[in-house]
C-alpha cells in the first residue's frame, strides 16, 4: 500500500476512534451518573410534560425489542450481534473515501452507540436507559447517549444513500 494511501486509512480510522470514543465516554458517564445515583424507576422532572429522567433497565434493543424474549436467547443474541456489527462497520469504513466525512462521522455515530450499549450488557446485563419524553399521555420509549448517536449515524446514512444520485442507464 503506497504511503499516501496509508495516512488516507489511518485518517479515517483516528477520526472513528476520536468520535466514537467522545461518543462512548459521555455514554457512559450520564449512564453511570444515573446507575449510582438512582434507583430503578425513580424520575427528576426537568421540563414539567414533557421530559424526565428516569431510570430504566433496559434489557431489550431499542424500544425494548426483544425484551421479552427468552433470557438465554436474548443474552446470547445481545452478546453476538453487537460485535458483528462493529466489524462490518470497520468494513464498510475501508472503502469510504477518507474525504468523505459525513459518512464517516456517520459510521463513527454508530460505532460509538453500539460500543456504549454493548459496555451495559457485557457489565450489567442490561442497558441503562434515561432520557425520558412524554406529552399528552403518551411516552416515548426511555433511551440514551448511544442510542441518539445511532439513530442519528443511521438516520445520516439513509439521507446519504436518498441523496445519491441515481445511476443512469446509458443505452447503446
Amino acid at each position: 500500500m503506497p504511503e499516501m494511501c496509508k495516512g488516507y486509512f489511518m485518517r479515517k480510522f483516528l477520526f472513528l476512534a476520536t468520535i466514537s470514543g467522545f461518543i462512548v465516554s459521555l455514554d457512559q458517564l450520564t449512564k453511570l451518573y444515573i446507575h449510582t445515583h438512582y434507583q430503578v424507576g425513580e424520575s427528576t422532572t426537568v421540563l414539567e410534560g414533557f421530559f424526565d429522567i428516569t431510570y430504566v433497565r433496559n434489557l431489550g434493543a431499542a424500544f425494548g425489542f426483544l425484551a421479552r424474549s427468552h433470557p438465554q436467547f436474548r443474552d446470547t443474541f445481545f452478546l453476538i450481534m453487537p460485535p458483528v456489527a462493529l466489524v462490518i462497520i470497520l468494513l464498510i469504513l475501508r472503502g469510504v473515501e477518507a474525504n468523505d466525512r459525513i459518512q464517516i462521522l456517520a459510521l463513527s455515530s454508530v460505532f460509538g452507540g453500539a460500543v456504549g450499549n454493548y459496555i451495559d450488557r457485557v457489565r450489567l446485563g442490561f442497558v441503562v436507559d434515561f432520557l425520558d419524553f412524554h406529552f399528552k399521555g403518551y411516552r416515548w420509549p426511555a433511551f440514551n447517549v448511544a442510542d441518539i448517536a445511532i439513530v442519528c449515524g443511521v438516520g445520516i446514512l439513509l439521507l446519504l444513500m436518498f441523496l445519491q444520485p441515481k445511476p443512469s442507464s446509458a443505452k447503446t
